[in-house]
């Protein structure tokens, strides 16, 4: 071994395995470094992928060659289509997964990508001379030479645990923090901070009464994370529901000034979108329950996760208030939960390819951002990924904007407003989520990543396969004429009103009672298009379905998004002194300093800067 790479990847998490994954597959010699090989793609809390806009990032990741779909595939114990009652827009996948399957089933690819090798080490120092990062040096005293590094250090720099009073350096429970390298990435300029996360209790499943609980059963039909794994193999299990009460409340009230968050112990800001218990009773004191979600970690274990009961408080305090619940009366369990303090560096000192602008060639991805969760995190990786490879080989920059996918929602919030908690995707986020569905992920990336290099050949063909199956159908629909009288009876039946005179196929698809498939059974030509149809038919009938009805919507958010889009060609960045620009608000002109925007619709989207201001560069533009 020489240890000279083109690109090193430290942590093997959720954005190290994509970022690692598609360096290598592009070409790059690759290295990646992670502390226990046997934590690959490592599950910190929940063993779930997916859910609101988070699904939707996973079939992003997918459709650009990635591998997190085709893991949670693999791997998935549950699978669930989330918000079916809300617009296709809304429509979010989501799988619980075996934890250890999921391990195994990423590191069984990373170990068969050529050009990617895997070291088992600690870093301790990024190496960085006149500027450009030149390597890494561990704690085994090896010295790795790199063109490109690649920051995932999850939650593992300088790691703090919290168990009431109990403190226990960590990254992760029973893993070691990392120690060193956040003070190495700091004299360099890379300014950072503290952010804390937090994990419920794993319970035994022989201790559950579940008859004092609600099954929540999954879905096993033809949708899937990844646009060319097979259907799921893993046997289907339940998940089950119940909440908490007054005499729970009660209990944790009690502890509350022996929780971390409460009496000064933790100091640094959690997700607020996934409170802990104590929060929760703080925060909604007049709240008589919390639903809690009891999910399982994997196909043959009796080890159960609590979601909804995230806490900090002491492990006694914790058992006493879950014993309230009939369900858990008897309760055993593997261990408590804990809450986790780790550094973090300020996104808005990243550009939008995730490289850092104080260090030329390094990069970040993941919760050293300011993240939280596995898909913002691969999302992330599989960028930052792409543009270490560019950065070593030549080309233009892969950045994705706000109008192709929800990572490139995702980067901008990142670089351009920052984070003042750990920062979690929405759909309420993305201002054109009628164009980032998740049914149509490939059709908006795949093609991009083909030209790169990162798509192969046969996910390019499976893309314009259905393309071309989609544009039939549709067509189809817009030019075959249905007669009053032949059809009426049938769109009786199907609880919908009769035609008064003939129209067009695709008049009748876009009411509300009607599918592709139930009129099809009346239209045997129609039908006999469709049975045409053997690779992924069911994927192909649900998106040509959601175009035809949803068309008007698609083409006026396109529309916005196109004029929107103009303000991206205007590049600003090192045309102007903004300190001496006095027309502009003082925020203004602190927040342009700052964020040193690249186009004027980066620009507008900082938090401080008003459309005067906007107006004012557009002027002095002109001139």
């Amino acid at each position: 071994m020489d240890f000279k790479y083109d690109v090193i990847v430290i942590g093997a998490g959720h954005a190290g395995c994509e970022a690692a994954a598609a360096a290598a597959n592009l070409g790059s010699k690759t290295c990646l470094i992670t502390m226990d090989m046997n934590k690959i793609g490592q599950m910190s809390c929940n063993p779930a992928v997916g859910g609101i806009a988070k699904g939707q990032i996973v079939r992003e990741i997918d459709a650009l060659g990635g591998y997190m779909g085709i893991v949670t595939d693999r791997t998935a114990i549950q699978f669930r289509m989330l918000n079916r009652s809300k617009g296709p827009a809304m429509w979010s996948p989501r799988a619980q997964c075996d934890r250890g399957k999921f391990i195994w089933a990423w590191r069984e690819i990373l170990e068969n990508i050529p050009n990617l090798h895997i070291w088992q080490d600690t870093v301790e120092e990024i190496l960085v001379e006149n500027g450009e990062v030149t390597g890494v040096s561990t704690c085994w005293g090896v010295t790795f030479q790199a063109k490109c590094v690649i920051l995932t250090a999850g939650t593992f720099l300088n790691g703090l645990m919290h168990i009431g009073s109990k403190m226990l350096a960590g990254g992760r429970c029973a893993e070691p923090a990392s120690y060193h390298l956040t003070e190495s990435i700091a004299r360099h300029g890379i300014a950072y901070g503290r952010m804390k996360t937090g994990t419920p209790v794993r319970i035994d499943a022989r201790s559950v009464h579940f008859e004092h609980m609600e099954t929540q059963d999954g879905e096993n039909d033809f949708h899937r994370f990844s646009f060319i794994s097979e259907p799921r193999k893993l046997k289907q299990l339940q998940c089950w529901t119940c909440f908490t009460n007054e005499e729970v409340h009660e209990t944790l009230r009690k502890g509350l000034s022996e929780s971390p968050l409460y009496n000064g112990q933790i100091q640094s800001i959690g997700p607020r979108y996934c409170p802990s218990i104590e929060t929760k009773i703080v925060t909604f004191p007049d709240k008589p329950q919390h639903q809690l979600f009891l999910e399982p970690e994997g196909e043959s274990t009796n080890e159960l996760y609590l979601n909804g009961f995230s806490s900090s408080l002491p492990m006694s305090i914790q058992i006493e208030a879950l014993k309230k619940v009939p369900a858990f009366k008897d309760l055993i369990i593997y261990r408590p939960g804990y809450a986790i303090e780790y550094d973090y560096f300020d996104p808005t000192q990243l550009k939008h390819t995730l490289e850092t602008k104080a260090v030329k060639n390094l990069f970040m991805a993941g919760q050293v951002n300011g993240t939280t969760g596995y898909e913002e995190a691969g999302g992330q990786g599989i960028i930052a990924g792409i543009n270490a490879h560019i950065n070593c080989h030549g080309g233009e920059p892969f950045v994705l904007g706000r109008n192709e996918a929800y990572i490139g929602v995702l980067i901008d919030d990142l670089v351009t407003k920052g984070v003042d908690e750990p920062y979690r995707m929405f759909t309420s986020r993305a201002e054109y989520r009628i164009l980032l569905r998740q049914d149509d992920a490939d059709m908006r990336l795949t093609e991009r990543a083909y030209q790169i290099g990162l798509a192969k050949q046969d996910r390019y063909e499976k893309l314009c396969s259905k393309r071309k199956a989609i544009h039939e159908i549709i067509d189809f629909a817009r030019k075959f004429s249905i007669k009053a009288a032949l059809i009426n009876d049938a769109l009786e039946q199907l609880g919908t009103a009769p035609l008064n005179r003939g129209c067009k196929l695709i008049d009748l698809i876009i009411r509300p009672q009607i599918t592709i498939e139930n009129i099809a059974a009346y239209i045997p030509s129609f039908q006999a298009l469709l049975d045409k149809i053997t690779d992924r038919k069911e994927e192909i009938i649900e998106a040509a379905e959601v175009l035809m009805k949803y068309q008007g919507y698609i083409d006026r958010e396109r529309m916005i998004a196109d004029k929107i889009h103009r303000l991206e060609s205007i590049r600003i960045k090192g045309k102007f002194d903004y300190n001496s620009l006095n027309s502009l608000s003082t925020e203004a002109r602190q927040k342009l300093i700052k964020i040193d925007p690249e186009t004027l619709a980066q620009a507008s989207r900082i938090p401080g800067i008003s459309p005067s201001d906007i107006n004012v560069l557009l002027v002095l533009l002109g001139r």
